[in-house]
């Protein structure tokens, strides 16, 4: 006799889980869904009953149950993904446990096109957004939208809304400090275009360290050039050949390190053996790359964006916590530092 062809099994639903853990359909969502409000041990109890009943939600069906799309939106301005991409993943990483995705748009320094991916995002119901600037300095605020924002390494002008940057003036201390340990004592100050609040942070961090402990600054005032190798090796041969004893030079990014060392090897001087070279933002490409490799602060953006996200997150559930984030950079030592063997 022919065989009977066996019986789809029925898929467990959410009322199933329900029933078995012994709580509403209102609570068993919540705990699937991470929420704060449920017990320990009645969130225990949901899953466990999910996972016998090899339970898989319907993201449509969840959507409509919490009234949330489970996506987020990240704006950004960063026309090269260098500040973008490890925010967008430190973003993505902490967006994963709670199962809700990012959507990406690049508005490339217009505020128009900004407006347009705005709306756009909003169309497709996020649930909230992060705006991701193309430079530290403060950006004007969105105003009042429809779902929370975070502002991420450019802070909004409005200290009612949310924003988190990374700690500028703190990452010139931990260059100066490093320098300091090194033995280095001439120290000159290379960095980039004057307009960005971030050369001034960082150069004010350094300066404060290096003058409490009464090293030399040579010459007396930074350097402010544009943020490329070019001015790197024009700003190194203005140092050495007006002070020749220097010792040390901190550059406000890696991309002015990297043409300092070009114009301290060609000048015969060894490096960290003669002078010690530090940059900014530890860019790795360049940074892991130099010649030699090169001592940098680390902005930690992937943290920047990891703690975008959960403000963010904090914000739909209603917990939103307005004002200015700080995260603390982290120096990474290489081989473009160490102490002074030369004469």
């Amino acid at each position: 006799m022919p065989r009977k062809p066996e019986q789809k099994r029925k898929q467990a639903t959410l009322a199933d889980v329900a029933q078995m853990a012994g709580v509403s359909i209102a609570t068993a969502s919540k705990a699937l869904n991470g929420r704060s409000q449920v017990k320990a041990e009645t969130r225990a109890r949901v899953f466990e009953a999910a996972e016998k009943l090899k339970f898989s939600p319907n993201a449509m069906a969840q959507n409509l149950l919490t009234g949330r799309s489970g996506t987020i939106g990240l704006v950004t301005h960063d026309l090269d993904g260098r500040f973008s991409i490890p925010t967008l993943m430190g973003a993505e990483d902490a967006a994963g446990h709670g199962r809700t995705s990012v959507l990406l748009c690049d508005a490339r320094g217009d505020a128009l096109r900004e407006r347009y991916h705005l709306q756009a995002l909003l169309g497709r119901r996020v649930d909230g957004l992060i705006v991701v600037g193309a430079r530290p300095d403060p950006r004007s605020s969105l105003g009042t939208l429809p779902v929370p924002v975070v502002y991420a390494y450019a802070p909004s002008t409005d200290p009612r809304d949310t924003s988190i940057v990374t700690d500028n003036v703190a990452g010139g201390r931990l260059v100066a400090e490093h320098m300091l340990a090194c033995g280095r004592r001439r120290i000159a100050l290379v960095t980039g275009d004057p307009e960005y609040g971030a050369a001034h942070d960082r150069v004010a961090g350094a300066r404060e360290v290096l003058d409490r402990d009464g090293a030399e600054v040579v010459p007396s005032e930074p350097l402010y050039g544009t943020w490329s190798e070019e001015w790197g090796r024009t700003a190194a041969g203005l140092v050495i050949n007006q002070h020749p004893d220097v010792d040390g030079i901190i550059c406000g990014s890696d991309q002015i390190a990297r043409g300092v060392l070009d114009t301290l090897r060609e000048s015969g001087r060894k490096v960290p053996d003669d002078v010690a070279v530090t940059g900014h933002d530890n860019w790795e490409i360049l940074a892991v790359n130099a010649r030699p490799q090169l001592t940098s602060v680390d902005m930690r953006l992937e943290e920047l964006g990891r703690q975008a996200a959960e403000l963010l997150f904090a914000a739909i559930d209603g917990r939103t916590t307005k004002g200015g984030h700080v995260v603390t950079p982290r120096l990474v030592p290489r081989a473009s530092t160490g102490p002074r063997v030369s004469g």
